[in-house]
């Protein structure tokens, strides 16, 4: 654990994510990045030099079958309160709207959901569990299908929310999450949702694997990129 607290640690203090007094929410899905993101946060709360309130938020889409069960009792184990929000998103995505392209309206209401429930509690800050690899392959979405060059920030303000959005696990890999979550036996819940691993990001994620396996060293060399300020000043 001590290199994920070494590299979160080190995105912290070079964003500036955390101040005296904040109040974070962390949007917590069940899956593998947002569970280990908290215990790493929660960990981090020991020894940060500011000191912070940290509560877990999670939005029920209203699959069948969500395990929120699960995600309760992990968060009761590592002393950290629980926030459940239940929505009707899945019934207005597939049934209502019946969307051929799901994914994009199922992002911007779950971001309402979970925006709405930190302002509800008075939180000031959001954050969430993208890594590395995320930020990689949203660079590459972007670029092939919307024509930019853009990616994950690791630290944005929302006006209209009054809201910042922090992304304390950005210097960490897929892998070192993988990792803690054999080593640390975290728990994680299955993704119900009915086109979970159909999406164009799972196409590029298969894509990158390729390209990394065709070229060592590639992984790491894009995202040096992305962080490199003196070209693209993707993140500063």
């Amino acid at each position: 654990m001590k290199k994920i607290l070494g590299l979160m640690r080190r995105c912290i203090q070079d964003f500036d994510m955390i101040q005296d007094n904040d109040k974070i929410g962390v949007g917590l899905s069940g899956g593998k990045d947002s569970m280990v993101l908290l215990y790493a946060l929660r960990l981090y709360q020991n020894f940060s030099p500011e000191k912070f309130e940290l509560e877990a938020f999670t939005i029920d889409l209203g699959f069948e079958g969500f395990d929120i069960k699960t995600i309760e009792e992990y968060c009761n184990s590592i002393d950290v309160p629980f926030n459940v929000k239940k929505t009707n998103i899945k019934d207005v995505v597939f049934n209502i709207r019946k969307e051929k392209n799901p994914c994009s309206l199922c992002a911007n209401m779950r971001r309402g959901a979970i925006h709405n429930s930190l302002k509800e509690k008075s939180f000031n800050k959001l954050a969430l569990g993208h890594h590395g690899d995320d930020a990689i392959e949203t660079l590459f979405l972007t670029m092939f299908y919307e024509g930019r060059i853009k990616t994950l920030s690791p630290k944005s303000f929302l006006t209209r929310k009054k809201l910042y959005v922090i992304r304390p696990a950005l210097y960490l890999s897929e892998k070192d999450i993988e990792q803690t979550i054999i080593k640390f036996q975290i728990p994680i819940v299955e993704n119900p949702c009915y086109v979970d691993k159909k999406t164009k990001r799972e196409e590029i994620h298969k894509l990158l694997e390729n390209i990394y396996e065709e070229i060592p060293g590639s992984r790491d060399k894009i995202f040096t990129a992305i962080k490199n300020k003196e070209e693209y000043n993707l993140w500063f």
